[in-house]
């Protein structure tokens, strides 16, 4: 691809974001270009048809099969994509009452989902409603900071997975909220949280350093942004605390995002922090463009389902 017309592709959406310090100058001179796009949801909470026309701001928006067809003209765009979530699958409709997660892991699976973390509602039937449906559910479940050793969860869970997309080996590792106050300790059990900075600094060294990933993703359920809690961790605060992560796809608040938010990390790099709202009304996606020598730049938008 020509650098005039891979400028004047990228520039239609978004402004190009430079990643890792490098100059979109010298980027853009690279004869070859590899597009990598990442999609993604948060928080559907069981929400599997559309909205109604009577339901105010989100009449006629959102929907399983709405989001399916968008998904699938994507991939047909470019097949180098992901598709990820970040918690909150269960609770909010009678289809999680009647089903108990059944029906939203077989969805997902449907539309070929290559990853989720766990959100705390997702324990909302307990550890053993979870692991009872995981049977349904055809991608991974990926929590760094969730030690499941004395749970019937043990092994079900990893850490971190990757991928391998046209040449771009991509790590995503996942990260979950503080559970004591979300969730009973009856229905998590013996479920463990783990300090979320302390893991996401191991994890970014093993996909950077022993994995030799060219994109790290975290795929957070921690919640965008406290403003009155200081020492909560938020996505903010991780991605200003961290190094090596290039997006942190969030969950949890609820935080409609138009575009992702560009957060300096602590070797002053940039890192992108996106949230889609909930409820599948919006459908993320963000692509990275890879240079020859897989050099980096992004763009990223919200697209209404």
């Amino acid at each position: 691809m020509k650098r005039r017309h891979f400028i004047q592709q990228t520039s239609a959406g978004t402004a190009l974001i430079t990643l890792g310090g490098l100059s979109l100058s010298s980027f853009t001179t690279a004869s070859e270009i590899k597009k990598i796009t990442i999609l993604h949801t948060n928080d559907v909470h069981s929400h599997i048809d559309p909205f109604g026309p009577e339901d105010g701001r989100n009449a006629n928006k959102g929907g399983v099969a709405r989001r399916a067809s968008l998904i699938e003209s994507i991939r047909k765009e470019n097949p180098n994509t992901l598709l990820l979530d970040a918690g909150d699958i269960f609770q909010g409709t009678p289809y999680f009452n009647y089903y108990g997660g059944e029906l939203e892991f077989k969805l997902m699976s449907m539309l070929k989902y290559d990853a989720a973390t766990i959100g705390n509602h997702d324990f909302d039937n307990g550890i053993d409603g979870l692991f009872t449906q995981l049977p349904h559910a055809t991608f991974e479940f990926i929590s760094a900071n969730y030690d499941f050793s004395n749970t019937i969860m043990d092994s079900h869970v990893k850490p971190y997975k990757t991928f391998n997309k046209n040449g771009i080996k991509i790590g995503v590792f996942g990260l979950g909220i503080e559970l004591e106050g979300l969730v009973d300790p009856l229905l998590r059990k013996e479920t463990k949280y783990l300090d979320p900075i302390e893991i996401a600094q191991d994890m970014t060294r093993i996909l950077k350093t022993n994995e030799k990933c060219d994109l790290i993703i975290c795929l957070s359920h921690l919640g965008y942004n406290y403003k009155n809690e200081t020492t909560k961790i938020s996505d903010l605060k991780l991605a200003e605390a961290t190094k090596d992560i290039d997006l942190i796809i969030g969950g949890h608040t609820h935080t409609f995002l138009k575009k992702p938010t560009i957060v300096k990390n602590k070797d002053g790099n940039n890192i992108l922090v996106n949230q889609v709202g909930c409820y599948g009304i919006n459908l993320g996606k963000i692509d990275f463009y890879f240079d020859s020598a897989k050099n980096k730049v992004a763009n990223g938008t919200s697209i209404i389902v």
